[in-house]
Parts: C-alpha cells; structure tokens; sequence
C-alpha cells in the first residue's frame, strides 16, 4: 500500500510539472480553426506566429486546422495572403490543459491604380502613326459598300444559307421529284413486261401469216 500512495504521489508531481514551461508558466495545447469572417470558408495555410514566444511560427494545414503548445496570455499573429493580419491573445486564464480558438480572417482588398498601356514608345511613334491613320468612311459610304453587286454577291457565295433557305430548297425539290416521277424513262430491254408484249406481236404476226397463206 505504501508503495502505491508513493508511486501516485510521483505521477501527480510528474504531471505537475509536465504541465509547467522551465520559467515556471503553465503549458497549454493550443489548437483552432481558421475561417474567413464573411462566407465562413476555411482559410488554407495561414502563417500562424507566437509573438511572446520568441516568434515561434507554425502553419494551418489545408483545412485551416493548427495545434501548438502555448502559454495562457501569449500573443498570436495569423497572416494569409489577401487577408489582413489579425493579432490575438490566448485568454490569460485557463482552467483546462487546452485551449481551441475558432480564428476569423478579414478579406483584404487592394484596388490598384489604373495603368493605361500605349503602343508607341515615343511621341514621334504616335505622331507618325496619327498622321498616317485612314479616316472610317461615313455611315452612307458604309451602306452604299455593303450594298453593291460585289459585295453581295460576295456574301452569297461565303454566308451559309439560313433555316428557312434549306426548307425551301428541299420542298421544291420535292416537288420537282412528284412531277417528274411519271415521266422517268428507262431502258424497255430491262423490263419483263415489255419483252411479254414484244412476245405476244411476233407470235400474233406467225399466225396471222400462216392463215394468209
């Protein structure tokens, strides 16, 4: 019995202590989740940086998840590309041996100035180029272009035909194919029926000159 009281006794020292930082501060398993403020989507691989600890720095993984030991009272800087920096202090005091913080980022929005780009490297490029530029014709010389022989007949041969062009074509077609189906001719050597009457004339002529005679 003795040696058991003393073998706790050692455990609850051991833990006393395990808990306790060499300066004599209390050790504590500090984890969070970091998320933006306004759609609540984690925030990826923020740098997350323990300023009373020398600057210690850890990072969040792909779910914005971290976890570190920390001290009750530390300050804490998260920062992210495209967000601002966000400065925080773990809660001085801590009855438990972990802390979990849900962490929110604010989006940072950086307009930057407008920055025209101009193809000419000096005022002399655009000079010449300004003076040697055609002048558009007028809406009337524009319709007049569009209108003539050429260049309809010029969108004729390049535009393709529209829905209503290809039924139109299709019925004529079928049309013309109605009409004329009568009126087909073919070869009388390859139709039986032909040969039967050509049969039945020759056989008529046999007779009709047999009996003549």
């Amino acid at each position: 019995m003795k040696y058991s009281l003393t073998l706790l006794l050692l455990l609850f020292i051991s833990t006393a202590f395990a808990q306790e930082s060499p300066g004599g501060k209390k050790l504590i398993q500090f984890s969070g989740i970091i998320t933006d403020v306004d759609s609540n989507t984690v925030v990826p691989y923020v740098t997350v940086t323990n300023l009373t600890n020398k600057g210690q720095r850890y990072a969040a993984n792909y779910k914005g998840y971290f976890s570190f030991i920390a001290h009750p009272g530390d300050t804490i800087l998260y920062t992210a590309i495209g967000y601002k920096d966000l400065l925080q202090a773990i809660p001085t005091q801590i009855d438990d041996s972990k802390y979990t913080a849900m962490v929110k980022l604010k989006a940072e929005i950086v307009n930057l100035p407008t920055v025209r780009v101009y193809p000419w490297a000096t005022v002399e490029d655009f000079t010449r180029d300004f003076m040697a530029m055609k002048i558009a014709d007028d809406d009337f010389s524009i319709a007049i272009r569009n209108l003539s022989q050429e260049s309809i007949t010029e969108r004729i041969q390049t535009l393709p035909r529209d829905a209503s062009e290809i039924s139109g074509i299709n019925f004529r077609l079928n049309h013309d194919r109605s009409l004329n189906k009568n009126m087909v001719q073919t070869n009388p050597l390859l139709n039986p029926f032909a040969w039967g009457k050509l049969m039945q004339s020759i056989f008529k002529g046999d007779k009709s000159r047999s009996e003549g005679n």
